[in-house]
């Protein structure tokens, strides 16, 4: 009767030992962009994002399961004020406008610091990371803890920099989890080329595809990931039909074309996606500029000796609300570039001679578009000038205008360009434009009529010519009336064309400028251009209406619809 009591209790340990689970968690930024405090330094009041408050909801999730990785997928070095003035002025050692400065030293890059002291595991390199410099650039990875990793870009920076590994491996829990980083490749299309001198950009897939295969063998992971800074190019991933550019945004044909990815962590296009799959492979973009937190959970089991197999996957976004904390530690290493980021944008540097915002800057001309225009066209010497609103929440009291308000319209450093082109381009790319609306029919009395596949900003307006959107017609044959000084503009018709480098590559639908001949590019950023123009020169104090939307019901509802738009940050 003993033996018999006892085999029962040794086959219950026997079969404890043999089966064991495991729940590995994923953590995941994109996208940050400098936002590290809950502030919005355009509107100079609180908001709802920044690191300092993911840091509480990561100390959270590390808590509920210490088994976690952290890892960010770029666009991290660059946009908001706290990051440009740190990376183009104290880097450089060129105070603007002459600001002093007297608090403690700025030796090393803001967002570096608190995320190592968040302990990230990796970054995946961004687009924007380019944006200052290698010089910036090396400078910032040189501060990180952690390894900013991609796959596809070979070579050294600058020629005598280290190579970026092509993937984090680390083992979590005694589980091997694989992480393959990914850069969008067309940062050449973007960027001057002492900007990525020693760099080479292979295509997403074909790199993903080896680096997945390498990986695989060489370390067999139980869990391979890919992060990347790329986009998904369609509207959800159950779309087979592409509506964007596939070089650029290489999610859904990593997803579908590399064998052996269980999930990817994706940014880039600031289009919040959780909870999704593309086959077999679990999808995740969190919010960015830190608006919430990615999260994906693998549960693992295994047998005996046997290798860890994937039981269950899971993704979610975990938001930022007025209820979670800012975490201190990142308040205080914010606080000496805050002060002197505020600084910078208190000073006073323009006059507007009325109150003017851009709330309809959309869906209709406006007065402050019409002044980057003017700025673009001056420094570019165009004959036609693209421009879109990067800010719906931009306003500027009549009076005094601090840089606050001028940086406000302009969210992200670009640089300016001119291209050679011609009247058959800027038809082009003003039926590309016009996609951001929906086709209406007799007075378009009613809506929705904005268009909410599309990016708002990827919505441009032409200056230098006069035309009609005509929301009657489908999309691609919408352009009416356009005439260049005061003709109808032919489509042989040459023209030097301003635009920002972005576009110049042929993002968002403009594919009509790739190839276009570069005859100048800007030496400052246009958030830089338009400050200095404004310093010597009067802002516009109405628009001069060279384009609007027909029919006139439409314009009418397109009104109601932007001034009732509680989501306009993009």
């Amino acid at each position: 009767m003993r033996i018999l009591r006892v085999i029962p209790v040794v086959l219950l340990l026997v079969s404890a030992a043999r089966a064991q689970q495991v729940r590995i968690t994923v953590l995941d930024t994109t996208d940050l962009h400098g936002n590290m405090l809950p502030y919005d330094y355009y509107a100079a009041r609180p908001a709802e994002r920044g690191l300092a408050k993911i840091a509480t909801l990561i100390q959270a999730a590390r808590a509920e399961n210490p088994n976690t990785l952290l890892i960010d997928c770029g666009d991290t070095i660059q946009g908001t004020p706290l990051e440009l003035v740190y990376q183009q002025f104290v880097q450089t050692g060129r105070l603007p406008l002459k600001l002093a400065f007297n608090g403690p030293s700025l030796e090393h890059d803001p967002m570096m610091l608190a995320m190592n002291a968040l302990g990230y595991d990796a970054m995946v390199v961004g687009n924007h990371e380019f944006n200052f410099g290698l010089k910036n650039l090396s400078s910032a990875r040189a501060d990180a803890r952690f390894p900013w990793i991609s796959a596809n870009i070979q070579g050294e920076p600058g020629g005598t920099g280290k190579p970026f590994a092509p993937y984090l491996m680390k083992t979590v829990a005694g589980v091997k989890v694989g992480v393959v980083g990914i850069t969008t490749p067309l940062i050449p299309e973007w960027e001057p080329d002492e900007h990525f001198r020693g760099l080479r950009f292979e295509p997403a897939v074909e790199a993903a595809r080896r680096a997945v295969a390498e990986l695989r063998a060489r370390e067999h992971p139980d869990v391979v990931i890919v992060a990347t800074h790329s986009g998904l190019d369609r509207d959800s991933p159950a779309d087979q039909t592409a509506n964007g550019n596939s070089r650029e945004n290489a999610v859904y044909e990593m997803a579908t074309g590399v064998p052996g990815i269980d999930a990817i962590l994706f940014g880039h296009t600031h289009q919040q996606l959780a909870g999704a799959s593309i086959g077999d492979v679990l999808l995740l973009q969190p919010k960015n500029w830190g608006f919430s937190l990615g999260r994906m959970d693998f549960t693992l089991s295994r047998e005996g000796q046997s290798g860890w197999k994937i039981l269950s996957k899971t993704s979610r976004a975990i938001p930022v609300t007025a209820a979670v904390a800012a975490d201190p530690k990142v308040l205080e290493i914010a606080r000496p570039y805050h002060d002197l980021a505020e600084r910078y944008l208190n000073t006073i540097v323009a006059e507007a001679p009325v109150a003017m915002d851009t709330r309809l800057s959309r869906v209709e001309d406006t007065a402050l578009i019409d002044a980057i225009q003017e700025a673009q066209m001056f420094y570019a010497k165009a004959d036609v000038s693209f421009a879109s609103s990067f800010n719906v929440r931009v306003s500027v009291p009549q009076g005094p205008v601090a840089v606050r308000q001028l940086a406000a319209l302009y969210l992200y450093d670009n640089e300016l360009w001119a291209i050679q082109g011609t009247g058959q381009m800027v038809r082009e790319a003003l039926e590309n434009s016009a996609r951001f609306f929906e086709t209406c029919s007799g007075e378009c009395s009613h809506g929705p009529l904005i268009n909410r596949r599309v990016v708002g900003y990827d919505f441009d307006m032409a200056q230098g010519v006069e035309y009609e959107i005509d929301l009657t017609r489908p999309p691609g044959d919408r352009i009416r009336n356009l005439r260049w000084h005061g003709q109808p503009l032919s489509d042989t018709q040459p023209l030097r064309i301003a635009v920002n480098n972005h576009r110049a590559g042929g993002t968002a639908g403009y594919s009509t400028y790739r190839g276009a001949k570069i005859v100048w590019r800007s030496p400052e950023e246009m958030r830089d251009l338009l400050i200095d123009y404004f310093s010597d020169h009067k802002l516009p104090a109405k628009p001069d209406d060279n384009w609007r939307v027909i029919p006139e019901g439409a314009r009418k509802t397109l009104r109601a619809e932007a001034l009732g738009d509680r989501d306009r940050s993009q």
